[in-house]
């Protein structure tokens, strides 16, 4: 490629890639934000039988839409796609706060409404998070992908820590429905940035959307997630209710497998799953999201019981698993991006990994700030090998034409993956913490769900001391199984093919030139 063609590629890139990272910034925030509002929006809602599904109504839509998003993109253009996700989210947003205003008659029903918007930003999220990674791969070739991948990774780190420091400072400071406001600037410039420069090739014009397997995925993944998010808490594992659940997602997705063979535009193409090395990092998605994000969800808590830090602190304790990340998805994605090669990293990744959720298994009441924090380092560093690889070998293994498809299966396994994790561990540590000798201090409830920390304070000394024990070895029990489920990665990965990343999208058209190729990517090319 020319110096010309260069210099003229890069600066599109870039400006995009600042409207694309705001976009995403938007995504990763918003349920980080909301859940440190919660508290306040409960008190002026009521409904606290019902909070939960604040957050559950968002990962739901997320979930769900996710991989119907990246088939969308596919058959319509990621633009116009990608667009209309973001309008969807805003308008979303909008609306979850203004719930229990006067313009919908007040707060009697404000915990419904705002459940109800939240799942329709949920949905708009979905497209945003597989619509980044999808265009990413439309305006880079895989061998240059990794560089912004790896940036991309870098706001999610940024993300999970800001995100609890940004809701706090919005519920102590201006109200609760700041927490929903805040995204409607932000979006505004997205948008602009993302309608005016963005300019992305068209790979096809003829489709039928597969309406039928939308519908049954949808149907197949609402019922997973209510298992996963009711079982052992609002129901028994063995209820009616939730084998009723079970039978209902086991039917529905058996149908849809059906049903996909035979689409035309298949909404998850099952072909792509006769490729070794998307078979192997779909598998190794799930097991990510099944161990990074159930066990996560306890890190704050040792460090707010355990070891007494305030939830604003517990946040910022979080920053040496953010920093490990961050510097090691941008340095991955630089390596990638120099050498071309791969392979090593997932298997890297997932043993490190390993040991970081290993290292975490030592935690207990004499642990110091400063050891907890060593050992999310190490885990950080294995999600940092990890995090964006896995997406680059799930691209680079399909057509372009199946870029969409591909990236939104990615980005569903891992959800689903978190969102088993989340039930089955929260179902460990409730029953760790039972058997233990601080299980009396509590009152039941899936997850630990019937404690109240602030209580830990006044309880005497001895007895203290016992239910902190208690907790630092249920949560630290929980580590055992992420463990166990992590050395599955480096293992799986072991047997990831490398193949070659490609130098562009496309091979060339006949008698065409790499400068041809930068200039269809710039927009000349018919535009979606």
């Amino acid at each position: 490629m020319s110096e010309q063609v260069q210099a003229t590629v890069r600066p599109n890139v870039r400006v995009v890639l600042f409207g694309l990272m705001i976009a995403m910034m938007l995504a990763m925030l918003d349920n980080m934000i909301v859940s440190t509002a919660l508290p306040r929006i409960v008190g002026d809602f009521g409904g606290v039988d019902h909070f939960t599904w604040v957050v559950t109504a968002y990962v739901l839509g997320t979930t769900v839409s996710t991989p119907i998003w990246g088939k969308l993109g596919d058959l319509y253009g990621r633009k116009t796609v990608f667009l209309t996700a973001v309008v969807i989210f805003l308008i979303g947003s909008a609306l979850c706060g203004m719930s229990g205003s006067s313009v919908f008659g007040g707060v009697e029903d404000g915990m419904v409404e705002l459940i109800a918007f939240r799942a329709v930003q949920g949905l708009g999220a979905g497209g945003l998070m597989v619509g980044v990674m999808a265009i990413i791969g439309d305006l880079v070739p895989p061998r240059e992908r990794g560089r912004y991948q790896g940036m991309i990774a870098g706001i999610m780190a940024i993300a999970m820590v800001a995100g609890p420091l940004v809701g706090g400072f919005i519920t102590d400071n201006l109200s609760w429905r700041w927490a929903f406001y805040v995204n409607l600037p932000l979006g505004g410039v997205a948008l602009l940035v993302l309608a005016t420069t963005m300019h992305l090739p068209k790979y096809r014009t003829e489709h039928k959307i597969d309406w039928l397997g939308a519908a049954l995925l949808s149907v197949g993944i609402t019922a997973i997630v209510l298992i996963t998010t009711w079982g052992g808490n609002e129901y028994d594992w063995v209820s009616p209710q939730i084998l009723g659940l079970a039978a209902l997602a086991g039917v529905a997705l058996v149908v849809f497998g059906f049903v996909e063979r035979r689409a035309a535009e298949p909404i998850l193409p099952l072909r792509l799953f006769a490729n070794r090395n998307f078979a192997l990092i779909s598998v190794i998605g799930f097991l990510l999201g099944f161990a990074m994000f159930g066990a996560m969800n306890f890190l704050p808590m040792f460090q707010q019981t355990v070891q007494g830090a305030s939830a604003t602190n517990s946040g910022l304790l979080l920053l040496p698993l953010m920093f490990g990340m961050l510097v090691v998805s941008l340095a991955v994605g630089r390596t990638i991006t120099k050498t071309g090669r791969y392979r090593i990293f997932p298997i890297v990744g997932g043993v490190v990994m390993a040991a970081g959720m290993g290292l975490l298994t030592l935690l207990d009441v004499g642990t110091s700030k400063t050891e907890s924090s060593l050992y999310m380092v190490v885990l950080g560093v294995g999600m940092g090998f990890l995090m964006q690889t896995s997406m680059l070998i799930a691209q680079n293994s399909v057509e372009q034409k199946d870029l969409g498809a591909a990236s939104g299966a990615a980005t569903f396994f891992r959800s689903i993956g978190g969102s088993f994790g989340i039930s089955l561990f929260g179902a460990i540590f409730a029953n760790r913490l039972a058997d233990s000798a601080a299980g009396g201090a509590f009152n039941g409830g899936g997850e630990g769900r019937g404690m109240d920390l602030e209580k830990l304070k006044d309880l005497p000394a001895q007895l203290r001391e016992v239910v902190l024990g208690g907790l630092a070895d249920a949560i630290s029990h929980v580590f055992v199984w992420a463990m166990l489920f992590t050395v599955a990665v480096p293992v799986l990965a072991w047997f990831i093919k490398e193949v070659p990343l490609r130098s562009s999208n496309d091979a060339p058209p006949a008698g065409g030139t790499p400068e041809e190729q930068a200039e269809a990517a710039l927009g000349t090319a018919p535009v979606a």
